[in-house]
């Protein structure tokens, strides 16, 4: 080893001291800010890896739409599913209507589904917390777990879907009563919105209620893994070129604007909280140019036994890549034990303020998600280490530039 690496760890681990306080208030300063880093960026991960994950589980990877209704959506299926690296579509309708049980009224958004090839696009079965998928037919509805709360329903309630053709129909001087329909199932995605304001039914009864005839207003597709959704995209908009008007857009290209404002918000936690190891370093440099100035004669010294100035400036560099490091390494596991009881922590905090509902009220979301990307750890070491190791050059500029006779010479 070096002996300016041996004297700098002496510096920092003094020998007989048990306690060295320099040492230990740089490292808790670096600590803090990586493990307030961490936990942040790891947060604002988990909520836009969620809600990549409920957008595909939801949607698909691509979605194909028309301006208006898509009348020939066999044919469309067809083109679709003959695109290489396309596992399975899906035709759907859509809206929203008035549903009604034990007189309590909900306009949940309906969304009409093939039963035929809905589970192989979108993982519904996953979902269904009570109940079963397999029930549900034209006479039967699947509703969301916080809408059969509100209303009061549960497996075997029977409700009435009221929808706009009613409308049309009463103009027309004709009368269309109400379908009623048995919940079958209850399903639970985990995002607040969806779980309190969506419902399922057949495709076949969906078109009952709009009148679409054999129309739909979508296609969700599925691709292989490893596929890359945009050029999927661009594939299928080939393929369907011929057959249709409707659009095919990749999950990123169709909430693009709301996935930036997510990555912006990440970006900018990610600049305000790193001034935190930016202050640490701070505190780091004038802890080294405090021990420059107390330790002159010393250095001094060095110089005339033969230390190069590179040398004696080595030692004090590598002193805050040891803080750094050492701080680094401490944050990192300090956020992830954050990270691992965060749900418990937000739990206390929000008995302790009586705030219990803010969560999934603001957020949409029953827990606290939380994702670490390898890039966002890598990004966050390379800038602790790196910040910290910068602390060290202006103490060892200065030790360097120490001529041995002057040093030797200070009281």
């Amino acid at each position: 080893m070096p002996w300016y690496i041996y004297l700098a760890l002496k510096q920092l681990f003094p020998t007989g001291r048990r306690f060295p306080f320099f040492t230990v208030i740089s490292l808790a300063g670096v600590a803090v800010g990586v493990m307030l880093l961490l936990v942040s960026i790891s947060v604002m991960g988990g909520f836009g890896h969620q809600i990549r994950q409920m957008i595909v589980d939801t949607q698909g990877d691509v979605q194909v739409r028309s301006p208006s209704l898509m009348l020939n959506p066999q044919a469309v299926v067809a083109h679709i599913e003959a695109v290489p690296g396309v596992v399975a579509a899906a035709p759907f309708a859509e809206g929203v209507a008035m549903m009604e049980y034990d007189r309590k009224p909900m306009f949940p958004a309906v969304q009409g589904i093939d039963l035929a090839r809905a589970e192989k696009v979108v993982p519904l079965r996953r979902f269904v917390r009570a109940g079963s998928l397999d029930d549900l037919d034209d006479d039967s509805i699947i509703i969301s777990a916080q809408l059969a709360i509100n209303i009061g329903a549960r497996v075997g309630s029977t409700v009435q879907l009221y929808s706009p053709l009613m409308l049309e129909r009463i103009k027309q001087d004709e009368v269309m009563l109400p379908r009623e329909l048995e919940v079958v199932g209850i399903f639970e995605i985990g995002h607040q919105q969806l779980d309190s304001s969506v419902v399922l039914v057949t495709l076949r009864t969906m078109r009952d209620l709009y009148g679409l005839g054999g129309a739909v207003h979508g296609i969700n597709v599925k691709t292989a893994d490893g596929t890359d959704a945009d050029a999927m995209a661009a594939k299928i908009n080939e393929a369907i070129g011929a057959v249709t008007n409707a659009e095919a857009k990749s999950w990123l290209d169709a909430n693009q604007d709301f996935l930036f404002v997510l990555q912006m918000e990440k970006n900018m936690i990610f600049f305000l909280l790193s001034f935190i190891i930016v202050v640490a370093a701070f505190s780091v440099a004038s802890s080294l140019l405090i021990s420059v100035v107390r330790k002159m004669r010393e250095i001094g010294l060095l110089g005339a036994l033969g230390a190069k100035p590179r040398q004696v400036a080595a030692c004090f560099c590598f002193q805050g890549l040891f803080i750094g490091v050492a701080g680094t390494a401490v944050g990192l596991v300090g956020g992830e034990v954050l990270l691992h009881f965060r749900n418990d922590i937000i739990r206390v905090f929000t008995e302790l303020t009586a705030t219990e509902q803010v969560l999934a009220r603001f957020y949409q979301f029953s827990n606290l998600p939380s994702y670490t990307a390898d890039s966002d750890v890598v990004l966050i070491v390379v800038c602790a280490v790196g910040i910290s190791t910068l602390a060290g050059l202006l103490p060892a500029w200065h030790a360097a530039r120490l001529k041995p006779v002057e040093a030797l010479r200070s009281e």
